[in-house]
């Protein structure tokens, strides 16, 4: 038998066993007793392990997270094919104390007590010393994730370090500020990337955390905390809400810690660009993902999100609608705007010598897919109307899946949703320069994005940025490259908010694409409004669980909420 299903089994009938002999439960208990988890003769650490990859599961996953939809589909990049969706809840107004789709706060202390367990008990387990050493690493930089998830979520939280609680303890814990969490979440970054598996992970270990992960993670904290919403930004007229919320002042030199931590990163001289953006997210082990969410090969993305007109054995439900607010977004092959006089942009001709990666992010009218094209006209096989779910907007979700343009039917391929790649980094590096007043280092940064892309040199070898762009023009551009490169990889909907440009970007009309098939075979284009979108600022910051605030009064609420 496999060795992990003997392992469940064996679970399942020990808890089954422990279930029926213990009638009274006096404090919280996992599903095994402990001296079978932490068992002082085994040399293997067989069960502990078990135990450690339990807590690999608490690794976020981002595809169609939010009762079947994306996050994006909380933005101005996407809306849910079918009408009335929970995701809809942070654009419409909705959200409230007991009503947010996304609240993660029971999930990730959840998964922080799993690690304080582990790390409380795992030297009773006579394994290899160096082994024990890397497992409590991978545990504590689980933890730091987690404790990342509440804190871009609510600002501060509670930091309980290493203590396992029971019934009997202090529950009532206060909220730690904004600084404090973050830097508990950067110092135990520090302390355990020299211990985490170094680059480059062998096969055998593939899936485990290696030490870029750390450095990555150390750098999204850090440029999150430089960002304008929590370096002295904050909405709150609050003293103590501010601190909570953010940095109380501002501090230029928290973009150089970006910096600091994306060159560190860098400098291992082991991740890098890949010459294929679509391949990123189709192979499995490549130089480009620092850390993914590691699951079996499937056909998951493409069945969920595909178009809706291909029958079995290839059907695909179609739930995501990216929006023409995005695919706007995307410049010319040739790097310029499309609203750029000299871009060549050509409205009844929309898709053509478009950005490459528009094409790998978007399925649009025309497109060949299952060796036919695809139909998103009024009345096309891809938009048929009635009462079908299908594009409110004109395009499907086409980024994470494999090429099947060729094919008649899917088959399983590598699907792990990256958590962190190296063109965040470079784009994180970008934006910590531009910011210094490094302008032009941050040019060079753009341009290997773009590059990579297969955005057009042009004769001035900018890939179509202006010469003498100003910091804030770049700015501008560094947002708009990090919208379009990072899509639908949960990046958009905390970049808004960091920026605090969310009260803009999340309001008024959601746009689509209204095409229509003429006589004559050819087909006419017309952007039209298909939703509207609402912000309050007190969205910039979630609101706290309100069964939390009431388990524990020492929770002080956001503002607003």
């Amino acid at each position: 038998m496999n060795k992990r299903k003997y392992i469940s089994a064996l679970f399942l009938a020990t808890a089954l066993t422990f279930s029926s002999c213990e009638r009274v439960e006096t404090e919280p208990r996992d599903w095994i007793l402990d001296t079978l988890v932490w068992d002082e003769q085994d040399k293997n650490a067989t069960v502990a392990v078990f135990f450690l990859n339990n807590i690999y599961s608490y690794i976020p996953n981002g595809f169609n997270r939010i009762d079947s939809d994306f996050l994006e589909a909380g933005t101005d990049d996407a809306i849910p094919s079918r009408a009335n969706r929970i995701a809809q809840y942070y654009t419409n107004g909705l959200i409230s104390v007991v009503n947010n789709p996304d609240p993660y706060w029971g999930t990730s202390y959840a998964g922080i007590r799993r690690v304080n367990i582990f790390l409380n008990n795992i030297d009773k387990v006579p394994a290899a010393a160096a082994s024990i050493a890397t497992w409590k690493a991978e545990a504590r930089y689980i933890r730091a994730l987690l404790y990342f998830e509440l804190l871009k979520r609510y600002g501060g939280v509670p930091l309980i370090g290493d203590k396992v609680f029971s019934l009997s303890d202090n529950l009532s814990l206060p909220r730690n500020t904004y600084e404090e969490c973050v830097n508990y979440i950067v110092s135990e970054c520090d302390a355990v990337k020299g211990i985490l598996t170094p680059e480059p992970i062998s096969d055998s270990n593939w899936g485990k955390i290696p030490k870029g992960a750390a450095i990555a993670l150390k750098g999204r904290v850090l440029l999150y905390a430089a960002s304008p919403l929590f370096n002295g930004g904050g909405t709150s007229t609050n003293a103590t809400l501010k601190a909570l919320m953010g940095y109380p002042t501002y501090d230029a030199t928290r973009w150089q810690k970006a910096l600091d931590a994306a060159n560190e990163l860098i400098a291992l001289n082991y991740y890098t660009l890949q010459s294929s953006f679509s391949g990123v997210f189709t192979t499995k082990k490549n130089t480009e993902i620092i850390l993914a969410k590691q699951v079996g090969n499937n056909t998951s993305i493409e069945s969920n999100n595909a178009p809706i007109g291909y029958g079995s054995p290839a059907a695909s439900a179609g739930l995501t609608s990216p929006t023409q607010n995005l695919v706007d977004a995307f410049p010319m092959s040739n790097g310029l705007d499309i609203n750029d006089p000299l871009s060549g942009y050509v409205p009844q001709s929309p898709y053509l010598n478009r950005d490459p990666r528009l094409a790998l992010t978007v399925f649009f009218n025309g497109q060949t897919w299952l060796k036919r094209s695809v139909e998103t006209f009024d009345g096309g096989l891809d938009k048929p109307g009635g009462i079908a779910v299908q594009t409110r907007t004109g395009y499907y979700l086409r980024k994470f899946m494999a090429d099947f343009s060729n094919n008649t039917t899917y088959t399983n391929q590598s699907h792990n949703f990256p958590l962190f790649r190296f063109a965040e980094i470079v784009l994180n590096a970008a934006e910590a320069l531009n910011e210094l007043g490094q302008t032009e280092e941050a040019v060079k940064k753009i341009i290997d994005i773009r590059k990579r892309a297969g955005i057009k040199a042009g004769t001035d070898n900018r890939y179509g940025i202006k010469a003498a762009i100003t910091q804030s023009e770049l700015r501008s551009l560094i947002q708009n490259e990090r919208r379009i490169e990072l899509a639908f990889e949960e990046h958009r909907f905390w970049d808004i908010r960091r920026w605090k440009i969310a009260e803009t970007a999340v309001k008024g009309a959601i746009k689509g694409m209204q095409i229509l098939k003429t006589a004559t075979n050819t087909f006419t284009y017309t952007p039209i409004q298909v939703g509207t979108m609402t912000f309050s600022n007190k969205l910039y910051v979630m609101p706290l669980p309100y069964d939390e605030t009431l388990k524990n009064p020492s929770l002080i609420q956001n503002e607003g909420w």
